[in-house]
């Protein structure tokens, strides 16, 4: 999920403002998902028209550091890095680098619906970290949760039909599922590293740091030449659109998230953001013409009850 980017602390000190009413707070979680799903599909319209991968990821994440300086200047909130802190810091800002160029590397390969529904098993591959590394173990009413999840991505993506030898895929679309796992274990990492690591920091400082190494990188990286055609101009019209439309879908969604957040109570409403996935088949289809049979819907709303069932039950 790309709200989940940046993580802001679902909790809020005492005497922070009141409480949304929960109609109000679901719909603008709501509204958030589908822009973050619009951005997905905005940046596959920018990839097919010749935009670069980095120049997509750099526009964002410079957007993104732009509202978190500000956001951290208007609260005042100090940026020194407590002792030790540094290397984990850096670690998620890498991590979530990763998860975005997978990501979108995963969106310029296959359906958009497919790689954000691939993406968002991130939550199986951090519970599973999290129990390898030294956590808690899955339930048995966890693990089934897991499997179930499992057994809608395997229809989301049609194994089945593809293993049989009935569906045809090319090895970009291969390609790109992996390119999505990658970014879920990507994002699992920086996940346990920010629940077990860096906790203390304040949520729009950790946030902001990690959107700076981002940026940084993406610099880097085009400078270096490392992905040749990465910081490529669009070369049409709907290039421009649909890099435009991505940075301004992405800084709209993620100035709302952060503002609010306090408001929004998190923990229990956060399960509306696993709207995205559906959002971004709704919007592919309209879009980008982009098609799944109704077997594949089918799995994908198992993946997506599924994970809203395995975080309600975090949460409870």
């Amino acid at each position: 999920m790309s709200a989940a980017n940046s993580q802001p602390s679902a909790t809020s000190p005492s005497g922070a403002p009141a409480l949304l009413p929960r109609h109000i707070a679901v719909m603008t979680l709501a509204l958030v998902a589908c822009s973050f799903a619009g951005n997905h599909v905005a940046a596959r319209l920018a990839f097919e028209n010749g935009t670069g991968l980095l120049l997509a990821v750099l526009c964002r994440s410079g957007v993104a550091l732009l509202i978190l300086i500000s956001i951290v200047s208007l609260q005042r909130h100090s940026i020194r890095l407590p002792k030790g802190l540094g290397r984990w810091q850096l670690l998620v800002g890498l991590m979530i680098t990763i998860q975005s160029l997978c990501l979108y590397s995963a969106v310029a390969r296959v359906p958009v619906a497919l790689a954000l529904l691939t993406a968002n098993t991130f939550p199986i591959i951090l519970a599973l970290l999290t129990w390898g590394l030294g956590g808690a173990r899955p339930t048995l009413k966890s693990a089934a949760l897991m499997l179930f999840i499992l057994s809608g991505l395997v229809l989301a993506l049609d194994l089945p039909g593809i293993l049989g030898g009935g569906v045809t895929v090319t090895d970009e679309w291969w390609l790109g599922i992996a390119f999505a796992l990658t970014a879920a274990m990507a994002l699992s990492v920086a996940f346990w590293v920010t629940d077990h690591k860096l906790a203390a920091l304040n949520g729009s400082v950790r946030s902001m740091f990690t959107m700076l190494v981002v940026f940084i990188a993406m610099i880097f990286a085009g400078v270096g030449n490392v992905l040749p055609g990465g910081m490529a101009l669009p070369d049409a019209l709907p290039g421009w659109i649909g890099l435009g439309v991505l940075v301004l879908l992405y800084g709209s969604a993620f100035s709302v998230l952060f503002i609010t957040v306090p408001r929004l109570d998190m923990a229990r409403n956060a399960p509306v953001m696993n709207v995205e996935p559906i959002a971004t088949l709704l919007f592919g289809w309209v879009i980008l013409d982009q098609m799944i049979s109704p077997t594949q819907m089918a799995g994908g709303l198992i993946v997506v009850s599924g994970i809203v069932i395995l975080t309600l039950r975090k949460s409870a």
